[in-house]
């Protein structure tokens, strides 16, 4: 029972960590009303690092802006399997909590490799005869309906008079969880953690309190709140759950080592998998020492979150292609680095 209150409470404090941060960054995105993806159109190598670089931010928010660029005809199709293999997913959020060093350095190394890759592929390109279509249209950001006013005194009260239950929810979760944390109710051993926790949550608490109704309730709440929260929770708490039982009661760390190519080739084809959840099991392995860096990089080069899923719905042909280049490209790095013993 001990084993499963630890991990419950750990899930959650990275769930909450996760969930903030995936506002952040969705906040800034409408805040600035697109320009932060609006470097995409240009030139090749232009496309190449707009796309690894919107990709590489933590979410699926880049993957998708891609995947609508490109369906537009504004990417080629390297820049867009650049832009995946740089997409880590909601996984990206989850790694910055626990190990926020190697994970920085691993999103620089999946940007630098996603613009080389995209580069390579584009050249090989007449070989594959694939081309983009303008015609389709997947998504569009309504930013005039969704801009963000900082410091609107009057939109702000005019919230808080006239709730709703979802900012009501949102608001109550994250102050009970602030005074969870401050009266130790949920222990964060490391201070600078703990602080950090709260400096988000009260970020958090002020974009809940000032942006408009269509806002919290489509993106805040439809979109993160019931489509990721409870995901990111259950895999996060089920892999800790699974490693802390391995750990106790089987010999994992030395069975994992004993067949490390296996566990390598296991992740790249759970990589495949176009959705965020099932590859946390090596960010969490990764974070407590079991697997090495190759393992990682392999899983991070051939999953994308669930940045592929829109795609699927324009072309299985093209989606199964880039998750086959994917693999190629995972395998070749994560096989390379294993065997120099990284």
């Amino acid at each position: 029972m001990e084993i499963i209150v630890y991990n419950l409470k750990h899930g959650l404090i990275i769930t909450v960590f996760v969930f903030v941060m995936m506002m952040l960054v969705d906040y800034i995105e409408v805040l600035t009303q697109g320009k932060m993806s609006k470097v995409i159109k240009g030139g090749c190598w232009r496309q190449y690092v707009g796309a690894s670089g919107l990709a590489v931010i933590p979410g699926c928010l880049g993957s998708f802006m891609n995947v609508s660029f490109y369906v537009h005809g504004l990417l080629s199709f390297g820049a867009l399997t650049g832009g995946m293999i740089a997409a880590s997913g909601d996984e990206a959020f989850v790694m910055l909590t626990l190990f926020p060093k190697q994970a920085l350095m691993l999103f620089a190394i999946l940007f630098i490799l996603g613009i080389v890759s995209a580069w390579v592929i584009d050249k090989i390109l007449p070989v594959l005869k694939i081309k983009p279509c303008p015609a389709c249209e997947l998504s569009e950001v309504h930013f005039k309906k969704d801009v963000c006013k900082i410091l609107d005194v009057q939109g702000v009260l005019d919230n808080l008079r006239k709730i709703t239950l979802s900012r009501f929810l949102l608001l109550a979760l994250s102050l009970i969880f602030i005074v969870f944390v401050v009266a130790r109710i949920i222990s964060i051993e490391e201070t600078w953690e703990r602080n950090t926790l709260i400096s988000l949550l009260l970020l958090a608490i002020f974009i809940i309190i000032t942006v408009p109704d269509h806002y919290l309730e489509e993106h805040i709440w439809n979109h993160l709140a019931k489509r990721h929260l409870g995901r990111v929770f259950l895999w996060t708490f089920f892999s800790f759950l699974a490693i802390d039982i391995g750990q106790n009661f089987w010999n994992l760390e030395a069975y994992v080592k004993e067949n490390m190519f296996w566990v390598l080739i296991i992740a790249a084809l759970i990589g495949l998998i176009p959705e965020s959840g099932p590859h946390l099991i090596f960010v969490t392995m990764f974070a407590n020492g079991i697997i090495p860096f190759s393992v990682l990089l392999t899983s991070s080069i051939i999953q994308d979150g669930h940045g592929m899923l829109p795609f699927l719905s324009y072309s299985v042909k093209h989606a199964l292609l880039i998750k086959i280049i994917n693999l190629v490209i995972g395998l070749s790095c994560g096989l390379i680095l294993y065997m120099v013993g990284f």
